[in-house]
């Protein structure tokens, strides 16, 4: 927030949950009805790569930034309005996912966004090809989410599904893939037409060698041109039954085998339509290996569950389906089984697998108290699971809608592509009109000549490969992220974060456990170790503290024998007493004993004679001590005996929020994956931060900062280049939502997690972060290679088929294998592993 124009900034996510991308139209209705509120000045939404005016900082996601006047309205009243209005705009529109099966043009995409858009009440449309989805935003006054799947049937030709409406509680599977059990026709219906038009070729081809051209090879031929031919013109027929002429590339094909046959050139013809129609079941197929690694996940959950009830003081087992699960309910998982609910262990102990929603590798230990996830492989122990979650509501159920929503946007490689298209088609559909015209009218070719090379250029042109090679390799880099334990949400996202050059950490959950454990136990003179660690644990038992249970819990490991305390009092901001047997017990900071130590203080040792010197009546070996203890981020405690003579100093413990297990090794592997700086920044004090920076290995580091000077501190790292934010998602909430990615971690049960950042590691595990890192390094190498290979061919094929040196047939050969060969350099993306610190040589 600045003083001369007072902004404040709004993470979008937070006011609109349904927003999806800056396209969403909830956007332009919620700065409308907040600009005409009295003491707004300016509302608008900050878009990617937008500089707002007296900030050092390119706003990278969607923000929503009201400039209002300070003296008519406060910064809760102003958050208050974003959010009534954010929850209105909810209330009337929404969005719904529906998907698809068998339409490869992106043509046939553009067609379905019209009928979809021409309906009253929609808003926008936007059809994902690679993903076969489409994701349609509408106004709920005016049209019903069922009214628009009929519509969509209509346009497709096929059963589409409901996969999820936001703002409701519904998470159903996404997909229309028949079931694997179906019969073989049902399920390869396009190939099996392709196959029987490359047969009919075969024997056309055949009779044509042996007994000439005539009516019989020409009567295969056609058979082949029909079933090679079915898909397109049935689409082109139906457009003609609905009053619409829609020319694409689908029907230009049909016309160039037509045009082929008006030529004689039949077996041509009757291949270009064979190998079109098997290079589309080709895509279908090998996209559909990117698609079903998402829709994989929704088979994950188990459709049926065992709930415990309760009948005359008897507890009996019922298997019921998992829609009449409630929370509150109690589910029993048996050994081997997997989890069907998101809840909370009530009885039992069990290693649980959740490497399918938090990518871990390992099994965790669950117990009384732990939560679990539906989607989870139980290990060897029963576990009754208390439903905190409703089925819908799951993290799994999350996953499923916010992934199924990811893949209908668009990623920037995309949007361009389309453009590029849009100026690209026409003008090739120009230069083939002037191609049949031109030559033969200056003499140059024959006609016959001019309209084969005409119809070659048809094929050869076709921008199938431009099209799919982007969306494709954005659909299987955010499927194996997910099948990784990485939400992604959307192509834009994993894109950027390949592009991030500084990053950002913090420090308590993120580089650190979140919870303090006993690091160092110093007893003094005539002191022994294990009785020190007892007396401490018996002072602090009666505490609640956090550093209380570090200690109670080094006891525990350490099985010393801690005896009871008594007449426990706390210190306020100090520290604890106790009596303990005969003893009277003090344990706290250092300055609770300055006051209350009457003993002289020893001379300083020559080595810290650059120092002040201990408090009155501190010995110098507690004070130095203490010193080395707090040098190295601890949290220091001093233990002692109070007498009315004195106090006898017993030792010195310390504490501190221990780094990660191979949190080093993650930061390392980040700098492989293309990291220049990483920057901690914490609450902390400078001491704690610093330790555990040089600890870890992080270049530099912000301390005692708040929630705002965060945010303020990732405004100057921007100027060094795109910056992301790893965070809780709940407190690091306003510095997420102002870096270049926002990366949340433990997305798993989180669902602010989730809502806030724009990457979530499911797991509470940093170590997930250079994959996907690397993921999004990799994906945008595959894009920039699919766009060399699909503009590289479609030059060459160009000027081949201009200059005659190839016919319809290699052009349609190279024309479909490039497109291939785009769709399985995407399809790699399914076997990437990470960096590894051994790959940094």
């Amino acid at each position: 927030m600045s003083r001369d124009t007072e902004i404040t900034r709004l993470d979008i996510p937070v006011v609109l949950p349904e927003v999806a991308d800056m396209q969403d139209a909830c956007l332009a209705r919620l700065v409308d009805a907040l600009a005409t509120r009295p003491g707004v000045v300016h509302v608008h939404v900050a878009r990617p790569g937008e500089r707002e005016r007296g900030a050092p900082v390119t706003v990278s996601g969607p923000q929503l930034c009201l400039h209002y006047d300070p003296a008519r309205l406060s910064l809760a009243r102003v958050t208050e309005l974003a959010h009534a209005a954010g929850a209105a705009v909810t209330q009337r529109f929404g969005h719904v996912v529906l998907s698809f099966r068998h339409v490869g043009s992106e043509d046939d995409g553009r067609r379905m966004e019209e009928g979809l858009q021409a309906l009253p009440g929609v808003t926008a449309a936007a059809v994902n090809i690679a993903s076969q989805l489409a994701r349609v935003e509408f106004d709920r006054q005016q049209i019903e989410p069922s009214t628009i799947e009929r519509a969509f049937d209509d346009l497709v030709g096929i059963t589409p599904s409901l996969a999820t409406e936001v703002n409701e509680t519904a998470a159903e599977t996404t997909g229309a893939t028949e079931a694997p059990h179906a019969p073989w026709y049902r399920r390869h219906r396009e190939l099996a037409w392709s196959l029987a038009a490359g047969l009919l070729l075969a024997v056309g081809y055949w009779v044509e060698r042996t007994q000439g051209m005539g009516p019989l090879p020409i009567a295969v031929f056609v058979a082949s041109y029909v079933f090679g031919a079915r898909d397109n013109v049935g689409h082109f027929l139906k457009e003609l039954r609905k009053g619409r002429l829609r020319f694409n590339i689908d029907l230009l094909m049909v016309v160039a085998a037509t045009g082929a046959a008006g030529l004689g050139q039949w077996a041509e013809g009757a291949l270009l339509l064979f190998l079109f129609s098997l290079g589309h079941a080709l895509e279908h197929y090998a996209l559909g290996r990117a698609r079903n690694a998402i829709k994989a996940l929704a088979e994950l959950a188990p459709t049926r569950a065992i709930v415990l009830r309760n009948e005359g003081g008897t507890r009996r087992e019922e298997v019921v389906p998992i829609a009449q699960v409630r929370p509150g309910d109690h589910v029993l998982v048996k050994p081997a089984e997997r989890l069907s609910v998101d809840g909370t262990v009530v009885e039992g102990q069990s290693a649980v697998n959740q490497a399918p929603i938090t990518g871990e590798s390992v099994p965790v230990e669950k117990d009384v108290g732990a939560p679990v996830y539906a989607g989870s492989v139980n290990g060897e122990g029963a576990l009754v699971i208390a439903v905190t979650t409703a089925i819908g509501d799951r993290t799994l159920d999350r996953v499923i809608a916010l992934v199924a929503d990811a893949q209908t946007q668009k990623a920037p490689t995309q949007q361009f592509t389309e453009r590029f298209e849009r100026v690209f088609v026409p003008l090739v559909l120009l230069t083939t009109v002037l191609l049949i015209v031109v030559p033969p009218v200056l003499g140059v070719w024959e006609w016959r000549d001019a309209f084969y090379r005409a119809m070659t250029l048809l094929v050869a042109a076709s921008p199938c490969a431009l099209a799919l090679g982007t969306p494709a390799a954005v659909l299987t880099g955010i499927a194996q992220a997910a099948r990784n334990g990485v939400l992604i949400k959307g192509g834009a996202h994993l894109e950027t974060l390949g592009t991030i050059s500084v990053l950002a950490l913090d420090k308590t959950g993120t580089i650190t456990r979140g919870e303090p454990s006993l690091t160092d136990v110093r007893p003094m003179d005539g002191v022994g170790h294990d009785a020190l660690l007892a007396l401490a644990a018996a002072v602090e038992r009666r505490s609640q503290h956090p550093i209380a249970k570090a200690v109670l819990t080094a006891a525990a490991k350490a099985g010393v024998v801690v005896p009871e305390a008594s007449d426990v009092e706390s210190v306020t901001g100090q520290g604890i007493r106790a009596r303990v047997g005969t003893d009277n017990i003090a344990i706290g900071r250092l300055r609770m004993f300055e006051s209350e130590s009457s003993s002289p203080s020893p001379v300083v040792p020559e080595a810290s004679t650059d120092s002040a010197g201990p408090p009155p009546g501190i010995p110098a070996d507690v004070w130095l001590e203490v010193l080395r203890l707090e040098e190295r981020g601890r949290t220091v405690l001093v233990v002692a005996r109070t007498t009315p003579r004195g106090v006898k100093f017993l030792g010195v413990i310390g504490v501190a929020d221990e780094p990660r297990e191979q949190v080093q090794r993650t930061l390392q592997e980040l700098r492989v994956a293309g990291v220049r700086q990483l920057v901690m920044l914490t609450g902390d004090n400078a001491g704690v931060a610093r330790a555990v920076a040089q600890r870890v290995g992080i270049d530099d580091f912000r301390a005692g900062l708040l929630p705002e000077d965060k945010v303020t501190a990732i405004r100057e790292l921007a100027a060094r280049g795109a910056i992301a934010m790893v965070g809780d998602g709940v407190n690091d909430a306003p510095a997420l939502a102002n870096a270049t990615v926002g990366i949340a971690m433990g997305g798993a049960g989180t669902a602010a997690a989730l809502e806030t950042a724009d990457v979530a590691l499911m797991g509470d595990d940093l170590g997930r972060l250079p994959f996907a890192m690397g993921l999004s390094r990799q994906t945008r190498r595959v894009i920039r290679q699919n766009l060399v290979v699909s503009l590289g061919v479609i030059g060459l094929l160009i000027v081949a088929s201009v200059t005659g040196l190839v016919g319809i047939g290699p052009a349609v050969i190279a024309h479909e294998g490039s497109t291939l060969v785009v769709i399985a350099n995407a399809l790699r993306l399914l076997s990437y592993r990470g960096p590894t610190v051994a790959r940094r040589a």
